[in-house]
């Protein structure tokens, strides 16, 4: 009788075999190996962390990179106007864009105040129709009579310029992008990281290059806008028909004829859309980097906020949000203008549409007339401002519902609640609570499971990198901050979404309140949460929700949304109820939206983390901020935004690697 190998006996012994077999496939196969590998090192680092009570990142192995950025910060300071690098290249960027910047924000003010609100009305009431046209020109009336003309102005000019350079280098790139696809492959991983950076981190490099003012902003915007535009030109030049490409080569077109007159219309819902989302981050910017000196709404917004002046805070914040709607809502319209049917185009009145021109043509020789008059002032006698009243209303807010009457209820006792409970128990075990080894053999483990040994080399370097910077105690209290507002975003955003996927009414009552919170640049929702909750933590936490909220509902609502009819009908004949049919296959089947949902939260609430730096936040966010302020930290600034895009980079792959694996196979 043959004997039998105890490790290949089954039965009891299974548990050999399977391990003989895992390294035998890991032999022939590299990959396994180092997985192994990853995963043997990553206990280890887990057990010896715990078992030796390791504790925080070593101070001593610090690499010190803040001192030769400084050192770096004040050899351009020193050689700005004798240097090659200042004298033949930045120098004459800063004075072209600089000139560019002024001269469109002098055409801008040339014009009489009274055509903007009329030429906004009128544009609207061209692609959104006459509501969305009666609230345009209201909204651009009332900055001015809050007297934010010239600041409006300002931003107006440089959101402009920027989205005129990031067009001009973001088309040609997507068109690019669509014909290589070797370039594709080199400059997606590249928008990922640039669409990953929050955006305070933008602007410190061109800090560190160009000072403070209107250029390095303008540059940093081009930036930070540019990726939406790049790949929406190469998504709706790769979705074009071939019937259509076929039809133009068959009529003798050349390939040029065939992307000019062919491709690019049809691709044009897919451009717009981007041009519309490249606008909108520009506009979100603009704002952010009155930080270092871009003037405009954004200064009159910070500079309220540092004198905790929140009626005039709230005042510019408005103005910032009604030139977002109207942006938004008419780059859109423009967007989707073109792709309405032919029936919906014989419902509109052509009664309409001639009246809109005529309007439009008198509106120009008015403006023609007035520029020339010289009536650009909005008048004074119409200006009247609302921030006394604000102000008024904050003071009542502070002295009564903070503590009210006693009764330990109020927005100060719930501030402590979540700052004791929630937030320093998740900070104090992530900083010092979890060993450092150990935090970073989790990590490893959770790369490994998610996608393999690559994710999990990158996200063990990347942690590695985050100590060494010196910024491991700083970034566990930003990951803290972030994992709290996500789990309450998701606790209220889910549900929202799974209300709106299942009633069509709560979907359109509640979809307004989300695009309004979708529109409003980041930091301006910061401005009425610092009235209920002063400064701290728990503000930026709030305004974190905030932001994000809008993602968590409609990704769910989305997910939701498209389970088959034909699922809902089975699990319906075999008598599952609304809850059983809702946890056991809608939500099973939605996983991988719902994992976007969590990935796009995550993103958002950490780049929110960052700007609650100026409330008091803590962590990577108040080092940034404290980088912008005072030019003898932007070392530490800088160490600060490369473990905050590093923490950015791991979360954000992390949890796509997860969204992909719970998306089914494509049915062949």
């Amino acid at each position: 009788m043959t004997a039998v190998d105890p490790a290949t006996r089954p039965g009891r012994n299974g548990l050999g075999s399977r391990a003989v077999e895992l390294g035998r496939t890991a032999g022939r196969n590299p990959l396994k190996l180092l997985g192994i590998v990853l995963a043997a090192v990553a206990t280890a680092m887990i057990v010896v962390g715990v078992g030796a009570s390791v504790g925080t990142f070593p101070e001593s192995w610090d690499i010190g990179l803040a001192e030769p950025i400084d050192r770096t910060r004040r050899w351009l300071i020193n050689n700005q106007t004798s240097h090659w690098l200042y004298t033949v290249l930045l120098n004459p960027v800063t004075d072209l864009a600089d000139a560019g910047i002024r001269q469109f924000e002098t055409i801008l003010e040339w014009f009489p105040w009274y055509v903007y609100p009329v030429l906004t009305g009128l544009g609207l009431w061209r692609v959104r129709g006459r509501t969305a046209g009666a609230v345009g020109f209201c909204g651009i009336a009332l900055i001015g009579v809050m007297d934010l003309w010239h600041e409006g102005f300002a931003t107006l000019a440089l959101m402009g310029v920027a989205v005129f350079v990031s067009l001009c280098c973001g088309i040609p790139l997507g068109i690019a992008a669509w014909r290589n696809d070797r370039f594709a492959g080199v400059l997606r991983p590249t928008l990922d990281a640039m669409q990953t950076m929050p955006g305070f981190v933008y602007l410190i490099p061109f800090v560190l290059l160009f000072g403070i003012g209107r250029v390095p902003a303008l540059i940093a915007t081009v930036v930070f806008a540019l990726p939406p535009v790049v790949r929406l030109t190469d998504i709706g030049l790769r979705n074009v028909e071939v019937t259509m490409v076929e039809a133009s080569e068959m009529f003798g077109a050349t390939e040029r004829q065939t992307l000019r007159l062919v491709r690019i219309p049809a691709a044009r819902p897919a451009i717009l859309a981007g041009v519309n989302q490249t606008t909108m981050l520009a506009m979100s910017m603009v704002v952010i980097a009155a930080f270092i000196g871009s003037g405009g709404l954004g200064q009159d917004v910070l500079r309220a906020m540092r004198d905790i002046d929140v009626g005039e805070a709230s005042e510019a914040g408005i103005a910032i949000v009604i030139m977002a709607i109207v942006l938004d809502r008419f780059s859109n319209g423009i967007a989707t203008l073109g792709q309405q049917g032919a029936a919906d185009r014989d419902a509109k009145s052509s009664a309409d549409a001639r009246n809109i021109r005529w309007l439009a043509a008198a509106a120009s020789l008015v403006a023609l007339v007035g520029g020339i008059a010289g009536h650009n002032e909005f008048p004074e006698s119409l200006e009247w401002h609302f921030a006394p009243y604000i102000n008024d209303v904050t003071g009542w807010t502070r002295d009564n519902l903070y503590d009210i009457w006693g009764t330990g209820i109020g927005t100060g006792p719930f501030s402590d609640f979540v700052t004791i409970y929630m937030v320093t128990p998740l900070r104090e075990l992530f900083s010092s609570g979890i060993p450092w080894p150990a935090m970073i053999g989790i990590g490893v483990l959770g790369g490994l499971l998610a996608r393999g040994p690559g994710l999990a080399f990158g996200i063990g370097a990347s942690l590695f990198s985050i100590g060494l910077l010196g910024m491991w105690e700083l970034s566990m209290d930003t990951l803290a901050q972030t994992i709290v507002a996500v789990a309450v975003t998701l606790a209220l955003g889910v549900p929202l979404g799974i209300g709106a996927s299942h009633h069509d009414r709560f979907r359109s009552l509640l979809n307004p309140v989300l695009d309004f919170l979708q529109t409003i640049p980041s930091f301006v929702l910061l401005v009425p949460v610092i009235t209920l909750f002063h400064v701290g933590r728990i503000p930026g936490i709030i305004a974190s929700v905030l932001y994000a909220l809008p993602a968590a509902a409609h990704y769910t609502d989305l997910g939701l949304r498209r389970v088959p009819a034909e699922v809902h009908e089975a699990a319906e004949s075999f008598g599952a109820t609304r809850t059983q049919r809702l946890r056991r296959v809608e939500l099973p089947l939605a996983a991988p939206e719902l994992m976007v949902a969590v990935n796009q939260t995550i993103m958002l609430v950490l780049a929110m983390v960052v700007i609650a730096g100026l409330v008091g936040g803590g962590g990577l966010g108040l080092e940034t901020v404290n980088a912008l302020r005072r030019s003898d930290a932007v070392g530490r600034g800088f160490e600060a935004g490369i473990a905050i895009v590093l923490l950015a980079g791991i979360l954000d792959r992390l949890t796509r690697a997860v969204a992909d694996r719970l998306r089914p196979p494509p049915a062949v």
